[in-house]
């Protein structure tokens, strides 16, 4: 049995960056076919976009601000160039934001995933995340086929109907929350029920602590998480190494400082902003809100591209402080007009019955000037008032937090 879906997982990492970024720039095209990318990327000529570095310097699109665009634009907001009908499915996310799926084989990426987690061709799958309206039964069901399992479209709920299924189809494998798997055996368990046959799984969209992976072990079910979205598909997926997430090919993944488009330095958490290049439906830098931090070094597993340790909190921290929003983006601008301070940390607490703020700065050195021009520059920015501590360099966390709301 091999080890890896196929041979561009253990490509040179070298290879594999310049096969993507060769694609770049024709992707770029394709994206600026459509309006809004069109006008988000103005004066930006597609074929000077050959590097990370310079992929960097485009401009990042929220998925926070997905719904208010989707409602201005419908259903798309603009950023598709070809029509509905173009594509295989429409769904719906909350928000609304509004997802096309793709017409190819495995257009969410996910058979890799389900490979790395042990499924193999001529597995039955029990999937039992939602087909209606959303895209997660639909992308994990298209990924199961892709591999070449049958799919048992179960959804979620109705524990007895499941055991029905299982006990007559006898699935090996299980695609779904980590909270349903634990519901199914432990149902099973109290109600004399077979379910045995599950030997493995693919679970996503909730925490999978360490205590539950080795819960679900010690009843017979190796189990691996997955990192994906609506919008994307399957961003990254645990192997056998059980050493993070390895990044899914034909995606390129970037860490940045929350609130920004600038990387962050090597091993720092940040937040994750994917660029796809399916020139159907592109998205270019698209910031997900999720914060990561890329793990150095090769997997033990043999695959090559980039690991991340997996889902580390949200990066958007926007918090009010006495009626006002402060955003991770001041904060940034902050550091950016200060180049030498290092990670800033705002701090908002409660002080007599209001609202208080203090800016924590890493700094090599304290002078009373620049605590003072730096406070000047925090009410600048923010239009709020707040104390400046000055600290010394690597005493702020790597958490990726730069607001943290501790009323």
């Amino acid at each position: 049995m091999t080890d890896h879906y196929d041979a561009l997982e253990t490509r040179d990492p070298a290879e594999r960056e310049a096969a993507l970024l060769a694609l770049l720039p024709e992707v770029l095209r394709k994206a600026m076919a459509a309006p809004a990318y069109s006008n988000l990327l103005r004066g930006i000529d597609p074929a000077s976009i050959t590097s990370r570095e310079a992929l960097a310097g485009l401009p990042v699109l929220r998925k926070s601000e997905l719904p208010a665009l989707h409602k201005a634009a419908p259903p798309f907001g603009g950023f598709v160039a070809d029509k509905p009908g173009s594509f295989a499915r429409l769904f719906t996310s909350p928000g609304p934001i509004f997802e096309p799926e793709g017409r190819q084989a495995d257009p969410w990426r996910g058979a890799r995933a389900l490979f790395a987690a042990g499924f193999r061709e001529g597995d039955v799958v029990l999937n039992t995340f939602s087909y209606h309206l959303t895209p997660g039964g639909f992308i994990f069901d298209a990924s199961a086929r892709a591999l070449g399992c049958a799919v048992i479209p179960a959804g979620p709920g109705n524990t007895e109907q499941q055991f029905e299924l299982i006990e007559a189809y006898r699935p090996v494998g299980y695609s779904g929350t980590p909270d349903f798997l634990k519901i199914l055996l432990d149902a099973a368990a109290t109600g004399g029920r077979d379910v045995s046959s599950i030997k493995r799984a693919l679970v996503s969209g909730a925490a999978f602590p360490k205590s539950l992976q080795e819960e679900m072990k010690s009843r017979g079910v190796e189990a691996y998480q997955a990192f994906g979205t609506a919008d994307l598909g399957l961003i990254a997926f645990e192997t056998p190494a059980r050493e993070g997430m390895t990044v899914n090919e034909d995606l390129i993944l970037e860490i940045v400082k929350p609130g920004t488009g600038d990387p962050v330095a090597p091993g720092d958490v940040g937040e994750i902003v994917v660029t796809s290049l399916d020139p159907h439906h592109p998205w270019i830098r698209l910031a997900l809100g999720d914060l990561t931090a890329a793990l150095p070094g090769a997997s033990r597993c043999g695959r090559t591209n980039m690991r991340i340790k997996g889902w580390m909190g949200r990066a958007d921290q926007t918090t009010k402080v006495k009626g006002m929003f402060v955003r991770p983006e001041q904060i940034a601008e902050i550091g950016k007009r200060h180049p030498e301070l290092g990670r800033l940390r705002l701090v908002v607490t409660r002080a007599g019955e209001a609202d208080a703020m203090t800016l924590r700065a890493e700094c090599a050195s304290a002078p009373e000037a620049l605590l003072n021009e730096v406070a000047a520059t925090l009410r600048a920015v923010t239009k709020l008032g707040g104390a400046v501590e000055l600290v010394g360099t690597g005493s702020l966390p790597n958490d990726g937090k730069v607001i943290a709301d501790e009323r």
